[in-house]
C-alpha cells in the first residue's frame, strides 16, 4: 500500500534591481499535517548581479528541493515565464529540441531548468499562475522576500551570469 502524498502549496516570487543587477528570491511552503496544524517555512536569498527570471525560476527550485519526500505540490507564482513554461508545455519542446528554440537559438536559463526539472521530479506539481501586487498574502510575502533578499548586502556570487 503506497502512502498518501502531503499536500503543499508553494508560493514563490523573484526579483531584480536592474536585469541584470542584484536580485534575490522568495519561497514560502505551507502544508497541514495530520492533526490539522499549519505549518509554514520560508526561504530567501540575494545576489550580487542576476536576472528576474533566474529568480523567479531559483523560488521554485528551492522550494521544492526542500520537500523531504514526494508531495502533491501547487505552485503559485505570478512569473508567467516559470508557469506557461510547463503549463504551455514550452519545456517539453525545449528538451525535445537539445535546449533549443524554434529560432535555434539556446533556451535561456538552462542550468536552473534542469535543476527544476529535477526538483520536480518525484512530485506532482501543478503551477498555478497568479496575478502579482494584487493583494494575495503569499505572495506579497515572496515578494518581499525576494526584495529584502535582493537590497541586502550579504549576496551571493550567480555563477551563470558573473561570467
Amino acid at each position: 500500500m503506497t502512502e498518501e502524498k502531503i499536500f503543499v502549496n508553494l508560493y514563490t516570487d523573484g526579483a531584480s534591481r536592474g536585469n541584470p543587477g542584484p536580485g534575490g528570491y522568495g519561497a514560502i511552503l505551507v502544508f497541514k499535517d495530520k492533526s490539522g496544524q499549519i505549518h509554514e517555512k520560508e526561504f530567501s536569498c540575494g545576489y550580487k548581479v542576476t536576472t528576474n527570471n533566474r529568480m523567479e525560476l531559483l523560488g521554485a527550485i528551492v522550494g521544492l528541493e526542500n520537500l523531504k519526500k514526494p508531495c502533491e505540490v501547487e505552485l503559485q507564482s505570478d512569473s508567467k515565464y516559470l508557469v506557461d513554461a510547463f503549463n504551455q508545455k514550452w519545456i517539453e519542446g525545449w528538451v525535445s529540441k537539445n535546449w533549443k528554440l524554434n529560432t535555434k537559438n539556446p533556451v535561456k536559463n538552462i542550468d536552473l531548468w534542469k535543476r527544476l526539472l529535477k526538483a520536480k521530479e518525484i512530485h506532482n506539481v501543478k503551477f498555478v499562475w497568479i496575478k502579482g501586487h494584487a493583494g494575495h498574502p503569499f505572495n506579497e510575502r515572496c515578494d518581499k522576500l525576494a526584495t529584502d533578499a535582493a537590497d541586502d548586502l550579504e549576496h551571493l556570487l550567480d555563477d551563470v551570469i558573473a561570467k
